[in-house]
């Protein structure tokens, strides 16, 4: 499962018989959930003040963290296109999959020393994210547009006719070229009108040079005809085909713009897959250290929240638990028994949360509130939307 609760409860005579008092009555004696200890190193805990307004900002630094994480993850799917089935296996946290680096969470003490205040420390993940979100944009906006502009000159290889390039499906001896009074043009024809056209294109106009019409390509709905006529009534041969429903395509034959457009494409094909390789290695890293960012922002929180309900000094066993199938409910049940005292008793034997109250800064409207320190965390980065 993708789903894990990260919880706190005040140490006992110790942490480790917090720890075992939890772990007996989910885990050993009724299966609700595997526990693992979630390790938070001794941080600065500051001033009081400091920690209330650090709480809040927690809060948002959270869900920015996190939104950031699912773009990242998500872009990577998008860029992955027909290989997104691997996306999963790409999404990896220091090189492990998210569920073990959960399960097995050590501060990293080079990136976020402890010696720093937590408020640092907060700024430093802000900043972090912050430039990765940055250069997500720049990143993505230009290899969209790469993208976008080589579909764009894909699409007009392949279509209808009345749109699609017609450079690939004429060749130099249609064409009367280099002529002063005669031009070639090529016309999009109906099928179910090919005979009306073939009885018909001499006489749209004067001057059209007689069975000087070839078809040329031709697709399910129509086909590709030449014709070639004096220069001069070339506007009034365009009107009357117009009348007949056959349509004058817009062409000049000239090798070398023609040659140019097919460079364009292969030019555009070998950009984009010489950005594809470095492109996937930067949202790979760069998923992986928002994802560490981020489940260190909930330790942060986990932290700041304890020392905030259980007090100073600082005595507090962080879990992590890991719900087993549709045993959510049950699991919540046993916890507020074994915490309610924490709120002078209000919520023991309560199924649901004592109180529903808007947590300042959060963003995310109403919060539920537990008696013991609470949060949320979904690996799923891939099937849960954006917040």
């Amino acid at each position: 499962m993708s789903e894990f609760w990260l919880i706190s409860a005040p140490g006992e005579k110790t942490c480790q018989q917090t720890w075992d008092t939890l772990n007996n009555v989910t885990s050993k004696q009724n299966n609700l959930s595997i526990n693992y200890k979630f390790h938070i190193p001794d941080l600065k805990v500051g001033t009081l003040d400091q920690l209330v307004g650090l709480s809040d900002d927690l809060g948002k630094l959270d869900g920015f963290v996190e939104q950031v994480t699912r773009k990242v993850a998500q872009y990577l799917g998008e860029v992955l296109e027909d290989q997104r089935d691997k996306l999963q296996e790409n999404l990896l946290a220091n090189n492990c999959g998210l569920s073990e680096y959960v399960i097995r969470f050590q501060w990293d003490l080079a990136k976020y020393p402890v010696k720093q205040s937590l408020r640092n420390i907060a700024d430093i993940i802000s900043k972090q994210v912050g430039q990765i979100d940055a250069d997500l944009k720049t990143k993505s906006a230009a290899y969209n547009n790469l993208k976008g502009n080589l579909q764009s000159l894909e699409k007009r290889q392949t279509g209808s006719l009345m749109t699609r390039n017609l450079a690939d499906l004429v060749k130099k001896e249609h064409f009367i070229l280099d002529s002063e009074y005669l031009t070639t043009l090529l016309v999009i024809v109906p099928r179910n009108s090919f005979n009306d056209w073939n009885q018909g294109y001499e006489k749209l106009t004067d001057m059209v040079v007689p069975r000087s019409s070839q078809l040329v390509f031709q697709d399910n709905e129509n086909g590709l005809f030449t014709v070639t006529l004096f220069k001069k009534v070339v506007d009034e041969f365009k009107l009357h085909a117009r009348e007949k429903k056959f349509n004058v395509r817009d062409f000049t034959y000239n090798e070398e713009e023609l040659a140019a457009g097919k460079n364009q494409i292969t030019k555009l094909a070998t950009d984009k897959k010489k950005q594809f390789g470095p492109l996937v290695r930067w949202l790979k890293v760069n998923f992986s250290e928002c994802f560490c960012a981020w489940i260190h922002v909930k330790a942060l929180r986990v932290f700041v929240e304890s020392v905030l309900r259980y007090g100073l000094p600082v005595n507090f066993q962080a879990m992590l638990l890991q719900p087993n199938k549709k045993q959510a409910k049950k699991l919540r049940d046993v916890l507020n028994q074994l915490y309610g005292h924490l709120d002078g008793g209000s919520v023991q034997g309560s199924s649901g949360p004592h109180d529903t109250m808007d947590i300042p800064g959060l963003g995310f409207g109403q919060s539920e509130y537990y008696p013991y320190v609470y949060y949320h965390i979904t690996v799923d980065m891939v099937e849960v939307k954006s917040l």
